[in-house]
């Protein structure tokens, strides 16, 4: 059996930083304009890096981490724009089924249908989605989210009591600020949950390398005209502390 090695994954620099923190007998590795970070995270090997927006960086470094490093599983943590209008922001998203959205290679093969894999929806893990929505669910207890975030901050952003659901995630290079925009996503694909830019292509590097992955998205606005959330506070008060909580319970 080949020993476990966790490939950790976030778009932006804030959403890994502190995940990167939880290394222990660190290193750096450079390669394609990004930087790898090696080490341990409660004795089990992991790589953490920055991958960059979306899904054509997503995937660049994904099959990196898959080649190079040699990972068995790929975790990706970040943020995403609600599409399902029972959603709030702080609520958490685990990955069920992930579909590129903005994938249309009609009338040669159907709307979303992956080229030659024939297939549009691509399962995450389902064990690895069992261990996350518990790390997820562990979190957003009141107790645990308050000994994580000051009150005053999840106040700022209104985050009450936020709830970790299980479903469909959509990507695309497109990001989401109209209602109608969200509409028209969701009368093609109604069972979508959130939007993102990042987690179909990582799914579909997984897919074709037999690794095992989970997206993980903090909702942090709603997709339309009312996204005007202050995305850097957001990420450095808010959504940066679940990915650091979140890793330490999958990888406890």
């Amino acid at each position: 059996m080949a020993e476990r090695v966790v490939g950790i994954m976030g778009a932006m620099p804030e959403e890994v930083g502190e995940v990167v923190h939880l290394l222990t007998d660190k290193q750096e590795f450079s390669m394609g304009m990004r930087t790898y970070y090696l080490g341990k995270i409660n004795g089990v090997k992991a790589v953490v890096v920055f991958s960059r927006w979306g899904k054509v960086a997503a995937a660049t470094t994904a099959t990196a981490l898959v080649l190079k490093f040699g990972v068995t599983e790929i975790i990706f943590t970040g943020v995403a724009g609600a599409i399902n209008s029972e959603l709030s922001i702080g609520d958490v998203v685990v990955s069920q089924r992930l579909i590129q959205h903005d994938l249309d290679g009609r009338p040669l093969m159907p709307r979303y249908e992956v080229p030659l894999l024939g297939i549009k929806y691509i399962e995450a893990t389902s064990e690895l989605q069992k261990v996350t929505s518990s790390a997820v669910s562990a979190l957003l207890e009141k107790g645990h989210l308050q000994a994580v975030i000051a009150p005053e901050v999840l106040k700022q952003f209104g985050i009450e009591d936020p709830k970790m659901v299980q479903g469909d995630i959509a990507s695309g290079d497109k990001f989401f600020s109209k209602t109608e925009e969200k509409e028209a996503l969701l009368e093609n694909l109604p069972t979508i949950q959130c939007v993102e830019m990042e987690g179909a292509a990582v799914a579909q590097v997984c897919y074709e390398y037999g690794v095992s992955f989970v997206i993980i998205r903090t909702i942090s606005d709603t997709a339309d005209e009312k996204s005007h959330i202050d995305f850097p506070a957001f990420i450095e008060k808010v959504s940066n502390k679940y990915s650091v909580e979140m890793v330490k319970g999958i990888l406890g």
